[in-house]
């Protein structure tokens, strides 16, 4: 009987030996389990952070970009009542200007290969220009740039700012 009694005496000692071993092992599986919730309780609360900051960024972005379109749709409006001002006034200016008569430039001369100013020659070196004005040929030297009107000739040009005057 006692014989019986050691054998079941070693086989519980057996058994909560590897029953403490299990234990220890579980404690342990459940210590690291525990570090990595509280690493992904700290990633997550750094992602928050993270999309909290994103988020107040975004709004900042969101309401500069708000008082920018603001300003332009302010500068649109602005410019378009001045191009309507310049409109108007040009409209005026052209009503002043309607009856004025210009007076005629000299007739130009026929042969086209000649400039109607100096009657030299055109050639490779000396471009024609056509005056804008009374639609001669004429030589870059004897040529006036009138801007964006395009060139005319002297006597043209003098013509015409003498009338200004």
């Amino acid at each position: 009987f006692l014989q019986h009694l050691a054998a079941l005496a070693a086989t519980a000692q057996a058994e909560a030996r590897q029953t403490q071993q299990q234990l220890q092992a579980q404690q342990q599986e459940v210590a690291r389990l525990q570090e990595q919730l509280n690493r992904a309780r700290q990633d997550g609360e750094r992602w928050a952070s993270a999309l909290q900051r994103a988020q107040r960024e975004a709004l900042e972005r969101e309401a500069t970009h708000g008082a920018e379109q603001a300003r332009q749709q302010e500068l649109i409006r602005d410019m378009k009542g001045r191009l309507l001002e310049l409109l108007r006034e040009k409209d005026a200016l052209w009503q002043k200007t309607e009856g004025i008569d210009t007076p005629m430039p000299s007739p130009v001369p026929r042969d086209a290969g000649l400039c109607a100013c100096c009657r030299k020659d055109f050639h490779l070196l000396s471009r024609r220009y056509n005056c804008r004005l009374c639609q001669g040929k004429v030589c870059h030297t004897c040529s006036m740039d009138m801007g964006k009107q395009g060139r005319c000739c002297l006597l043209c040009y003098q013509q015409r700012h003498t009338q200004a005057t």
